[in-house]
């Protein structure tokens, strides 16, 4: 067997595995420490104030929006759709046929980012730097 496939069969298992193994043993954990406070509210225990601090202390608050926010975001957009596009201008003198595609891949963050721009306009959540 030649080893030809081996060689990226095995990358994209390591990348399986440095992205799935952290979050099973963070699952597992959790479902541990459910075990445990599931246990201890069975036979009538309270839960201390600690337990409780360690269980939510990873739960992460969605960031509330911003214009200052989104007016950042809609910049790196624009600037990746530019990257694309820049890239294809300069593939295209290379090789003609990559120009269009190129473009037309530049056009889709570019414009979400057109997007995320004209909406930092009219976000009621007119927030500063703090926000971020």
């Amino acid at each position: 067997m030649d080893g030809g496939i081996l060689v990226p069969l095995g990358l994209f298992a390591m990348i399986a595995a440095i992205v799935l193994v952290p979050v099973w043993l963070r699952s597992r954990n959790k479902q541990e420490m459910q075990a445990t406070v599931r246990a201890a509210i069975e036979r009538g225990q309270p839960l201390p104030p600690e337990l409780i601090d360690a269980m939510t202390k990873d739960v992460k608050l969605p960031k509330e929006s911003s214009a200052l926010r989104d007016m950042r975001i809609g910049v790196i957009m624009i600037a990746v759709g530019a990257g694309l596009a820049v890239m294809g201008v300069i593939l295209g003198q290379a090789h003609g046929e990559a120009f269009h595609p190129l473009l037309g891949a530049g056009a889709i963050p570019a414009l979400i980012g057109l997007a995320y721009v004209f909406l930092s306009f009219f976000n009621p959540n007119k927030g500063g730097p703090s926000q971020l």
